[in-house]
């Protein structure tokens, strides 16, 4: 029964059988040889409403073991604050795997990397300015002790050896890439058992990272997109008599701003799976269904020196699209799957239609600087502070979105950021626009004028890094002085913009809203009416006309949109629509259209082989 990865709990609590088992050169499941068929979906980046669809389509492709990463920024938002309801509830995703039944490998981290921001590490543990992320330093490994304290209960009842459906989880993520701290993934390993994990332990790793991401004890798997430098002979050298999984087979690749959108052609991807089963090997699609960063959680890259912001898209060019559609993929797996199963496959769910809703007339406008009064109270700081350490939200610093940063200057002259800008901040002169700073961008002439003026940044955290290095240094806003002929400016006053729910009622609820005027202020926010009738659908925006900013239906945070692409459409569930009238806003840093359109298509921009790109290459 195993192979099929048919899921009976009831016999299962009764019998006495083993779980995954990985002592000879096959795994083993219930006593029986297993291949796992995996594939990846997080249900951090799939709106609930959808989770059944998407593993019933995951199932239907012969998939018998789901994956998912445990998004640590998101379960503990604040410090000691735990979140595991509604779209976070771990524990019914898991259940419903089981249900439809899939098995299921967990992969909690701490970290993630997963293109998400800080790899799914909170920014609040970045407060502290001696801190060494992914290492045994003392602030860090408390604050995993406290987060694993609640985690692991959650996820212990659901474990094979009392029922449930998972089989193995993952200690950290790709450690050999980072490798700081010898000592760290002994102490996780050991996080985990002291908690009563008690299934088959794995880590995962590129090819580089195999020789030193390892931990006593625990399975060694590879992430890997082509059979290059003879990387599953090396996993085999390296633990020989034991069964091979690549852990991550990468099925696309993510994508950046200002770049293309990257496609790895189908037959490429089948002709690879296809020689990883002939094998023997046991393989995980990532991502099978990659979905959505919502809001502002997508991450970055910061390779060679140079920053790159993810997009919202986590598309991925993976076998189910962000919308859940079906591709050329879908169908050469489920082929090749099929060839794994002694039973007919599950009959693939049908698709559900779209609607392209009429274009929603831009109605209000409300400048920024009317709307800082709906932020919370403002920090007056001689030097500027960077956002993690601003004492807002219950003294756990500002997390994403924008920080504001004014103060008071009484000559033009040349601007300079010294570097200290993270990531992108547009200038302003008594509120006129005069410039952008950015990593490309360090200094510009400041125009001359009488008397003083208010000097304002606002400063976009764009996404911190989420692979490499550097994620020490992912403080984002002002992280140091800004220099105006050569002396530090002083004297701020610092606005907290990250743009949460609250904020966004008080916004909606705001009487200074007004109807759009001729040359409206920028950057601004801007207020439309979706008239939904009948049952809501699924959805694409896109944004002719606007240039760069972020997109709020009913309070919820869908992304953000940038004309530079090459993303340049927004998924819309239907689910976070209603019958009826929904209140969309836009913030707009720099230019606006009197509209917005609905597409029922995406449109993720030109695209590019991921082999084209020299990053990809490298990885």
């Amino acid at each position: 029964m195993a192979s099929k990865g048919k899921i009976q709990p009831e016999v299962r609590r009764m019998s006495q059988k083993e779980g995954l088992r990985a002592n000879s050169s096959k795994f083993t499941l219930e006593g029986e040889p297993f291949r796992i068929l995996g594939g990846s979906i997080h249900y951090f980046r799939v709106p609930r409403a959808y989770w059944e669809d998407r593993l019933l389509k995951m199932r239907a492709c012969g998939v018998n073991t789901l994956t998912t990463y445990v998004p640590w920024n998101l379960h503990e938002p604040e410090r000691g604050v735990f979140n595991f309801q509604d779209q976070l509830d771990l524990k019914a995703y898991i259940s419903l795997a089981a249900e439809l039944g899939l098995w299921v490998i967990l992969r909690p981290g701490p970290y993630i990397c997963a293109e998400w921001d800080l790899g799914g590490l909170p920014s609040w543990l970045l407060r502290d300015k001696n801190m060494k992320l992914r290492t045994t330093y003392p602030g860090f490994t408390e604050a995993v002790t406290s987060f694993f304290d609640e985690l692991i209960p959650i996820i212990k009842p659901l474990q094979f050896e009392v029922g449930g459906p998972i089989i193995a989880v993952q200690v950290e993520n790709e450690y050999g890439s980072y490798a700081k701290d010898e000592r760290y993934m002994s102490f996780i390993k050991e996080a985990l058992l002291s908690r009563g994990i008690n299934e088959l332990l794995l880590t995962s790793d590129n090819r580089e990272g195999l020789k030193c991401g390892g931990v006593d004890g625990v399975l060694k798997t590879v992430n890997l997109q082509r059979l290059a430098y003879g990387t599953i002979k090396y996993l085999s050298y390296l633990q020989p008599q034991k069964p091979l999984l690549v852990m991550e087979y990468w099925s696309g690749w993510f994508d950046v701003w200002s770049e293309s959108h990257h496609v790895f052609p189908a037959e490429d991807m089948l002709a690879v799976v296809s020689q990883i089963l002939e094998r023997g090997v046991s393989i995980n699609l990532y991502m099978f269904h990659g979905g959505t960063s919502f809001g502002f959680m997508n991450g970055a890259v910061a390779n060679l020196g140079t920053y790159k912001p993810q997009v919202g898209s986590y598309d991925y060019d993976a076998p189910l699209s962000e919308a859940g559609d079906y591709t050329t993929k879908y169908q050469l797996l489920r082929n090749l799957f099929s060839q794994f199963h002694s039973e007919k496959l599950p009959e693939a769910p049908s698709l559900q239609a779209r609607r392209v809703y009429e274009p929603v007339v831009i109605q209000q406008h409300l400048s920024l600087w009317e709307s800082l009064q709906f932020t919370e109270k403002p920090l007056k700081s001689e030097g500027p502070v960077n956002m993690e350490n601003l004492p807002v939200n219950n003294n756990n610093g500002q997390s994403y979105g924008y920080t504001l940063y004014e103060t008071t200057i009484s000559s033009g002259g040349l601007l300079n950021s010294k570097k200290n800008v993270k990531d992108r901040a547009l200038v302003f002169v008594d509120r006129h626009f005069v410039g952008i700073l950015d990593y490309k961008t360090v200094e510009f002439a400041l125009p001359d004028g009488k008397g003083e003026r208010t000097l304002s940044l606002l400063v976009e955290n764009c996404g911190r890094v989420n692979y490499g290095k550097a994620l020490d240094d992912q403080r984002k806003g002002l992280v140091g002085d800004i220099v105006l002929n050569h002396v530090p400016l002083k004297g701020f006053t610092i606005y907290c913009l990250d743009m949460k729910p609250n904020f966004l009622k008080r916004l909606s609820a705001a009487s200074q809203w007004n109807s759009v005027p001729q040359k409206p202020s920028f950057p601004g926010f801007f207020q439309g009416r979706l008239y939904v009738d009948g049952h809501p659908r699924d959805t694409f925006i896109r944004l002719p006309g606007w240039s760069k900013g972020v997109v709020f239906i009913n309070g919820q945070n869908l992304g953000r949109h940038w004309s530079i692409g090459p993303q340049q459409t927004l998924y819309l569930p239907g689910p976070w629509l209603k019958s009826g009238n929904n209140q969309i806003i836009v913030f707009e840093e720099q230019k606006a259209d009197d509209k917005l359109v609905f597409v029922e298509n995406p449109d993720h921009g030109k695209t590019i082989d991921v082999y084209k790109h020299p990053f990809c290459v490298l990885l």
